[in-house]
């Protein structure tokens, strides 16, 4: 299972480094180590984060205008798929993406809860990219 340094975590998040820390310190997640012995989050303790802040009511505070560009980077958090199609869920900062895309490229991308990926909205498509 993928980790990610803090920095990159917060990134996904939308929220700040110094956050991340101290809900790490409040027990909202056990932190790991990379093998640098840099602090990281787990793949699927953050994808959880991601969840409830997207369930979580909108804060006036985070939200403000900005150009997507049409790719969206984020990380999964659900992945529901038979032998032909599945339906995948990423949380981009404070943005839920969902994506009908094969079965097929769900395996041959490596797509699993925690995998961070890239969502490029083209019109009513989404199509999925990983990287980081």
């Amino acid at each position: 299972m993928p980790a990610y340094r803090y920095a990159e975590a917060a990134e996904l998040l939308g929220l700040s480094d110094d956050t991340l820390r101290r809900w790490a310190d409040q027990g909202r997640f056990s932190p790991v180590r990379l093998p640098s012995g840099a602090a990281a989050v787990d793949g699927r303790d953050l994808a959880a984060l991601a969840v409830e802040l997207a369930d979580a009511p909108t804060d006036p505070v985070r939200t403000h205008a900005r150009s997507a560009r049409n790719q969206l980077r984020g990380i999964v958090t659900r992945v529901v798929a038979d032998t032909v199609m599945a339906q995948v869920e990423l949380c981009c900062g404070p943005y839920r993406i969902v994506s009908l895309v094969s079965a097929e490229a769900v395996s041959d991308l490596g797509l699993e809860v925690g995998v961070v990926a890239v969502a490029g909205v083209k019109a009513t498509n989404v199509t999925l990219e990983v990287g980081r």
